[in-house]
């Protein structure tokens, strides 16, 4: 299973991720690439794919309609490493502009895990086990 989310500007959100989690950008089209396409989506974001923190996948897409995230879905990201500097720094890349819910701590069940809501409204769980 795989997150794709719809957003108000994919390509923007995208270089956030990019900045906050690492990875790159696999691929991108817009609507101009697709014949047809209204002048006013030419530029939006028909399908992008980034790979972040690693090897997850994330996709976006511009919206046709607004965009409204809410806290029944998050997502969940895990690091496996001995590393808590990484996860640590995931969290507070992800807190700029946004919201943290649950400071990024050690938790009585032995792993690290915080929580955060990022600029986009995105609900993020890090954990480091």
């Amino acid at each position: 299973m795989n997150a794709y989310l719809m957003s108000k500007d994919a390509k923007s959100q995208a270089n956030f991720y990019i900045e906050s989690l690492g990875g790159e950008i696999r691929f991108m089209n817009t609507y101009g690439d697709a014949s047809g396409a209204p002048e006013a989506m030419k530029d939006k974001v028909m399908h992008l794919a980034l790979t972040v923190a690693g090897t997850n996948s994330l996709m976006l897409s511009d919206a046709f309609e607004p965009v409204m995230y809410n806290r029944s879905v998050s997502l969940s990201l895990t690091y496996n490493n001995n590393n808590e500097t990484e996860a640590r720094a995931a969290y507070a890349k992800l807190s700029e502009g946004g919201e943290s819910k649950y400071p990024f701590a050690l938790q009585p069940w032995g792993a690290y895990y915080g929580e955060v809501i990022d600029r986009f409204g995105v609900t993020w769980m890090i954990t480091k086990i």
